[in-house]
């Protein structure tokens, strides 16, 4: 991938959209505006980036429930976001799913979920009915190590091989699931390895690196839509926060998260850049005051938003009665 100016902006303008969003999260969270379950995406913002870099707006994604930042590289607004968040009905679920079942059809952003492993299906289903409609279109699963302890992965990956479906696979591996070494719970730790069993196109990549992501996913994607059915990839990552808000963080110490901040994709990005003299300390300075103005926007956006009245809270949960 020839990395330009341009490339090279755009990419780092949207991984630290990524970063100030989740950090924005963590303060109204703290002031109780954020309620629920908070899942943050810091340090994994390179993988998102570099798949959503592969696709084009007909291509759908499937999410976990740490989506913030994969809905921010699709396109969702920031604003949508951040009201769904604070519970808003300007949100992109109406304020009703919260942080982890944001959706957005406009996007072909189809959401995370609350069930680990639970998106796995739903994309090989909606990768079914591109192929059988003839739609030249990819749908991305993203999910994390966890899921591939759940029956739905191995389900999900056997039917995509077996039927030759246009799915991408996108294993985001932070090592620890909700608080347990991968060590401790997989007799093989190279999650790829598992897909390749399949008879899937499967690859190891970088997650910490956006190019290396985003070469990845291109590629991906071009066998794919060329017919050369699934492919899987494991992404390793490492993530920054704890698995939620409510983690107490016991099963790894400090040591090792200060050592993989180091190695951030950001602080990464940006030495690179440095380097290949594409980048300055003001251009920072310059897309730091731009990303503070949406982040500011969003926020009031969110907070200016309205509740759901009281008398339409039964709206939406069962089937309008047809006469028909």
């Amino acid at each position: 991938m020839e990395l330009d100016l341009t490339k090279a902006k755009e990419f780092y303008s949207k991984m630290l959209l990524i970063r100030r969003f989740e950090e924005r999260c963590v303060e109204f969270y703290s002031k109780q505006k954020i309620r629920g379950f908070l899942h943050l995406y810091i340090g994994e913002e390179a993988i998102a980036v570099g798949i959503m870099s592969a696709l084009t707006p007909e291509d759908a994604v499937l999410a976990t429930y740490r989506e913030h930042g994969q809905a921010l590289a699709k396109g969702v607004s920031a604003n949508s976001i951040m009201a769904e968040l604070f519970g808003k009905q300007e949100g992109t679920s109406r304020g009703r799913g919260g942080s982890m079942h944001l959706f957005d059809a406009n996007t072909r952003f189809y959401g995370g979920t609350a069930i680990v492993a639970g998106g796995l299906p739903l994309a090989v289903g909606m990768a079914l009915a591109d192929k059988m409609m003839k739609r030249n279109r990819v749908t991305v699963c993203m999910f994390g190590d966890g899921a591939v302890a759940e029956g739905e992965f191995h389900e999900s990956l056997n039917l995509a091989a077996l039927w030759n479906l246009p799915v991408l696979f996108v294993c985001e591996n932070n090592r620890y699931a909700m608080g347990t070494a991968l060590n401790l719970t997989e007799s093989e730790t190279d999650i790829y390895k598992k897909a390749a069993s399949y008879k899937i196109n499967s690859k190891q990549v970088d997650g910490m690196s956006v190019i290396e992501v985003a070469k990845a996913a291109s590629r991906a994607v071009e066998d794919i839509k060329d017919g050369k059915g699934p492919v899987f990839l494991e992404c390793l990552t490492y993530r920054f926060r704890a698995h939620s808000m409510f983690d107490a963080e016991l099963y790894r110490e400090k040591v090792e998260v200060e050592e993989w901040k180091e190695k951030g994709p950001l602080v990464v990005f940006q030495k690179r850049l440095e380097e290949m003299g594409l980048w300055s300390e003001m251009d920072v300075k310059e897309l730091e005051d731009e990303i503070k103005n949406t982040m500011d926007e969003a926020v009031e956006f969110a907070e200016n938003g309205t509740l759901e009245p009281i008398e339409d809270l039964e709206k939406f949960v069962y089937s309008e009665v047809s006469n028909g």
